[in-house]
């Protein structure tokens, strides 16, 4: 997954006459539309609201290597003289896994099999590939319709006095699934994909929720905050929020008016 938050050079942009706009547009419609369609991850632009930025784009793709050529196809458009990337996050969409890994691990020890052992990572390897299978769908999910979407990135605390990582993992899972059960009441009002980013951005993980009601991820991210690992384990970025631009609409968010239902 790619997030690239743009602001747009107001003063150049209203500068250009009529028939150049029309035609810059027209170029980077024709560009993006392909990427909403893209068989291999689609894309989706958002208006963000707020002065963090004017664009959100968001990008699902199979590789590293594709995000890249994303990037690549539209730095050349002629619309991107007349946008200023603000910040962008990377990351990889991840499963939460730590029910199921425990039951692993304790299967696995009620055998007899030594932890770390050839045979413990045979037995591992086995099981993540049958998960690997049966997630499919999960872990390369198509673009959410929604109208509404939602930003931020976080980190799990890691200080001297709490830290997380220093946690057993029968307790980081015992929290997780606390926390989970919160997330499955709204099931049917959003859609959230959680992405990992160690090694790959400045935060752990980067949250993205789509809704067609904007008011459910106040609802449901402050209904989480009393879950003992947000209270007292999670430390969270900057929150970005936009309206859903299909590629043919940008011309009316560039002339300065807002996506009607």
């Amino acid at each position: 997954m790619l997030h690239q938050m743009f602001r747009v050079r107001w003063t150049a942009w209203k500068q250009l006459d009529t028939n150049d706009q029309k035609t810059i547009l027209q170029e980077a419609a024709d560009a993006i539309e392909k990427m909403e369609q893209n068989a291999s991850g689609q894309s989706a632009i958002f208006s963000l609201l707020g002065h963090k930025g004017d664009l959100l784009f968001v990008h699902f793709r199979n590789s590293f290597e594709k995000l890249n050529s994303v990037e690549l196809v539209l730095s050349r458009l002629r619309l991107f003289d007349y946008l200023e990337q603000t910040t962008s996050y990377l990351s990889v969409v991840e499963l939460g896994l730590y029910e199921s890994t425990v039951k692993t691990y304790e299967s696995l020890i009620e055998r007899g099999i030594e932890p770390n052992s050839p045979e413990w990572s045979a037995e591992i390897e086995e099981v993540l590939n049958r998960q690997r299978e049966a997630m499919h769908s999960r872990l390369f999910p198509e673009m959410p319709p929604q109208k509404y979407a939602s930003f931020y990135p976080m980190d799990r605390k890691r200080g001297e006095a709490i830290n997380w990582y220093t946690l057993p993992l029968q307790e980081r899972q015992r929290q997780m699934h606390e926390h989970g059960l919160v997330g499955r009441r709204y099931a049917g009002t959003v859609k959230q994909i959680i992405s990992g980013s160690i090694g790959f951005d400045d935060w752990e993980w980067g949250v993205t929720l789509f809704a067609d009601d904007p008011l459910v991820f106040k609802k449901l991210i402050y209904e989480m905050r009393f879950d003992e690992v947000s209270a007292v384990y999670a430390a969270f970025g900057s929150f970005y929020v936009g309206v859903r631009v299909p590629a043919r609409d940008l011309a009316t968010v560039l002339g300065g008016k807002a996506i009607k239902d």
